[in-house]
């Protein structure tokens, strides 16, 4: 081999979304990476709608010279052979010592096969079942062409999904379903990212998802009785039009390894002069609703951007960010919000001690970003319509142990990010040192809304103003590692709107699957408030089995 299976650094496969007509199929086939190449330099400033020029140099740029990949071309020649290679193609000849990097990115040409200038003649395009056999074929022949004879390398081999929108039902149905996995190597993948991809369907308008009788250039994909029947999850045709989500990877992939990066700009999104934008709707990256855009069980991070376009998601340092954390990092945590009480306004609870009804639900704003990031990982915000949303009577008005927790994110840590960090900047004069070179840090907003309520089934606003918050702190963490000489980890806590003074510092030990559990206080006792814990759980993420 050229260079050694090092773990986690597997090969990448990059699968594009669709295209719809014949010429974007051209332009995408006279491409060589399909997208994955293309950067940005324009940057939305939050709710200003200001344009920031950045550089952002493109996902595949970045994993070049960040984490040391490569693409699989040489002299205009291919290092992969193609092992699907559209009708009338001319056999093409094999490069000497055609052994691919570990280290590499390889773009799935799915659309080679219904062009028309790369194969003249061909009269239907493939289904998502043919697609998805290619890219089985495509994993197993990366595997050949990366080990060759080296039995060790064949065992340890693992290979990384990445795909955009469409692409990503494409890795579901090659996952999901057996005529989509010819070559029997779906094992062989040991994590899927999805940018946008339109999980339990794409709506349209008042009718929730695309008609299945729409088939014009396959835009039936998106229905949810067609992808029930290419992802496997119902065997007969009834079955498949009941079903009410198609989001769910029933069993075939581990959940916890496969991450939906969702978008949540809609107003970004040109194609088609703004009817697809208008379709989906606010609450979408313009094309997929954010509801839609997340396989269930699955880690996710919402984002600020728009399905493709100057603002898009894949060229975005968001999404990359977010890529790598979740391919490469070596810690996971997750945020929930556990609510113990909810004081009501005064006038309210008068009401509903005298035996009124009271309705209401409660938004919660969410943001992430990691120490030294230029952006923001995980962004819910209800001047966005993408908040945390939750009603009075799952937090409150059941049993506790009935009671919702709010889940408000999942974030992936890179130890070796940091490391890089240092290298380019050291730590400022006054840290402690020995704590800050072991601690992985971020932050996270947190922000309740004073909901409206319903008394008696009116609304009352008398009393209500807005933008009113229950609860608003942006919270400064760093995550200690114990030394050699203990199992004791550290978290360290600022609050930017004193909650509670100076840093307060918070111990646990690892359960015997390696997790920690931590819970901060998150409290406002004049009504409205609420009495409540942030709860995180970090456990080990990338451990080699």
């Amino acid at each position: 081999m050229a260079s050694t299976l090092e773990h986690p650094y597997y090969p990448i496969v990059y699968v594009r979304g669709y295209a719809m007509s014949a010429a974007e199929i051209e332009d995408t086939v006279a491409t060589p990476y399909m997208g994955f190449n293309l950067g940005s330099t324009k940057v939305r400033q939050r709710w200003t709608g200001e344009i920031e020029r950045r550089i952002f140099e493109s996902p595949l740029v970045r994993l070049m010279k960040d984490h040391g990949y490569r693409d699989a071309y040489l002299n205009g020649e291919e290092l992969l052979l193609d092992p699907d290679p559209p009708k009338g193609r001319r056999p093409r000849r094999p490069i000497e010592s055609a052994t691919i990097p570990p280290r590499s990115v390889v773009i799935y040409r799915y659309y080679e096969h219904d062009s028309g200038d790369l194969n003249p003649g061909q009269s239907a395009r493939r289904d998502v079942e043919e697609q998805a056999a290619g890219l089985s074929m495509l994993v197993h022949q990366l595997r050949e062409q990366v080990c060759g004879n080296d039995a060790d390398a064949v065992r340890a081999f693992r290979v990384y999904l990445v795909a955009h929108s469409m692409g990503g039902l494409v890795c579901r149905c090659f996952l999901q379903n057996p005529k989509g996995d010819p070559k029997k190597v779906a094992k062989l993948v040991d994590k899927v990212f999805t940018y946008a991809t339109p999980h339990d369907g794409i709506g349209l308008g008042p009718l929730g998802t695309v008609p299945s009788f729409l088939g014009f250039n396959k835009m039936d994909n998106f229905s949810r009785p067609r992808m029930a029947e290419y992802l496997a999850l119902a065997p007969t045709k009834k079955e498949r039009n009941a079903l009410k989500s198609v989001s769910s990877l029933n069993g075939k992939f581990p959940p916890e390894r496969f991450f939906s990066l969702v978008g949540t700009n809609s107003r970004d999104y040109r194609v088609a002069f703004g009817a697809s934008a208008a379709l989906a709707g606010e609450l979408s990256d313009g094309l997929v609703r954010i509801a839609n855009a997340a396989a269930h069980g699955t880690p996710r991070a919402f984002v600020h951007r728009s399905h493709s376009g100057h603002y898009g998601i894949v060229n975005s340092e968001e999404g990359y960010q977010n890529l790598v954390r979740f391919l490469f990092g070596d810690l996971r945590v997750d945020g929930q919000l556990k609510v113990n009480s909810l004081t009501l306004p005064p006038s309210i609870q008068k009401r509903f001690d005298a035996g009124q009804e009271v309705r209401g639900s409660y938004h919660f704003d969410c943001v992430v970003a990691v120490r030294g990031g230029e952006v923001d990982l995980h962004r819910r915000l209800t001047d966005e319509g993408s908040a945390v949303f939750a009603q009075y009577d799952e937090l409150c008005n059941v049993p506790q142990a009935k009671r919702r927790k709010p889940h408000l994110f999942s974030l992936f840590l890179s130890s070796a990010v940091r490391k890089r960090q240092l290298a380019e900047d050291p730590i400022e004069p006054g840290i402690d040192e020995s704590v800050d070179r072991r601690s992985l840090g971020f932050s996270v907003l947190l922000r309740v809304h004073v909901p409206r309520f319903e008394v008696g089934g009116w609304f009352f606003d008398r009393e209500r103003f807005p933008n009113a918050r229950i609860f608003d702190d942006t919270f400064a963490l760093r995550l200690v590692p114990p030394t050699a000489a203990s199992t004791t980890w550290e978290l360290r806590i600022r609050s930017s709107a004193g909650h509670w003074p100076d840093e307060l510092l918070v111990t646990a030990e690892p359960s015997a699957k390696g997790e920690l559990a931590f819970a901060l206080p998150i409290q406002n006792a004049e009504p409205p408030g609420i009495d409540g814990e942030l709860l995180l759980t970090v456990r080990p993420w990338n451990v080699e089995s």
